[in-house]
This record gives structure tokens, sequence and C-alpha cells, in this order.
């Protein structure tokens, strides 16, 4: 009995003092883990924000170019003629032509422009000397829409001394042409959008050469 009391104390010492920092490297490993949790949940919200800016650029620049709806232009961009009646001479002047004008309709759209139809009317010194109709029809995404129309334009409402007046400054008909057009522009067919566009246009039809120009629009 005597014998094994020095080997009992001995075991109890070795047993209490084994390992003495094993409950400090134990926090330090919690610590060290939870700080590479929180590292990891940093990186995942950083990766899920950037993400979200990301995709909210590609929006704003998709809502500022594809979505955004602009008004489409409406023009005349020339004209020949068939019938070609002018009178200069002080007595009786006059004219009567038949033109045969080429419209366009641009349409700067990501979408289809579809248009109801219309009129064009040409103007002399603010008086109407002709009219053409605009059927309906549509311009198509990012482009433009060419087609004639056949108007005849005559003097016959045009007061005597304001031809005499302008044939005796020079020989050319100075005209002015108005339209508007109504449609809507359709976007990948989940959007459509009331546009309407207006035409104003000035011209000139020289009487010698039998040719429109200055021409100009607004």
């Amino acid at each position: 009995m005597a014998e094994n009391k020095p080997e009992a104390v001995e075991s109890a010492y070795t047993s209490s003092h084994v390992n003495p920092y094993g409950r400090v490297d134990e926090e330090v490993a919690m610590v060290a883990e939870k700080d590479g949790r929180r590292k990891k949940r940093m990186k995942c919200f950083m990766y899920v924000a950037a993400f979200v800016v990301f995709q909210a650029g590609i929006i704003l620049i998709f809502a500022l170019t594809v979505m955004k709806v602009k008004t489409p232009k409406f023009r005349v961009r020339s004209a020949s003629f068939g019938t070609f009646d002018v009178t200069t001479l002080n007595t009786n002047p006059s004219f009567d032509i038949n033109m045969i004008a080429e419209l366009g309709v641009k349409n700067p759209n990501f979408g289809r422009y579809k248009y109801q139809n219309s009129t064009i009317e040409f103007y002399y010194e603010n008086i109407k000397v002709g009219e053409a109709s605009i059927p309906n029809a549509r311009a198509k995404a990012r482009s433009t829409r060419k087609f004639n129309v056949t108007v005849n334009l005559s003097s016959a409402e045009v007061p005597r001394e304001v031809l005499e007046r302008q044939f005796a400054a020079s020989t050319v008909i100075s005209l002015s042409s108005q339209s508007r057009l109504r449609g809507k522009v359709e976007i990948m067919k989940i959007m459509k959008k009331n546009k309407s566009t207006n035409m104003n246009c000035t011209m000139e039809i020289n009487t010698s050469s039998r040719q429109l120009g200055n021409l100009s629009c607004r």
C-alpha cells in the first residue's frame, strides 16, 4: 500500500497537468474558424453586390438605348416630274406640274414604327397648290422606309400678281410641304408607344432645268 502511494500521486499530478494550453488552442481555432466564415460571407456579399451593380448597369444601358423611344423623321427626299406646263409671261403666268415625290420615314428605334393613313400638302406663298394621300405602312427598326407619291401642283388658286412678282424675280417656284404621321413604335412585341412626326420641308422647282433643288427639311 505504501509503495502504490507515490504512483497514485504522480498519476494524479500528471493527469491534471496534461496539455495545459489545450483550451486556449481550441478557442483560437474557433476564433479562426469564425473569422474564416465571416470572410467567406463578406466575399459572397461582395460578389452578389457586384453582380447586382452589373445587372443594374445592363438594365440602365438597355433602358437608355433599346427601350428609349425616339421620334421618327418624315422627309421629302427627291422628286421627278411628268407633265410640266409653266408659263412665265406677265400676260398669263401659271404652272401645272405633275410631281412624283420620293418620301422617307426614318425610324431610329429598335422596334418597328407603324403609322396611319395621312396626307401631304404643298404650298406656294402659303397657298395650297397640291395634295397627295399617304397610305398606312410600317417602317422597320433602325431603317428608312422610302415610297413615292404623285401630286398635281396647280397655281389655279394663286393670285396673278403673286405669280407675276415671282417670275419677274426668278425662274424658280418656291414650295413648302407639310404633313403629320401618327403611329406607334413597337419594341420587342412587349411595349407600344404612340409617336407622331411632323414634316416641314422647303424646296424649289427650277423651271428651266425642270429639277428640284434647295431641298431642306427640319
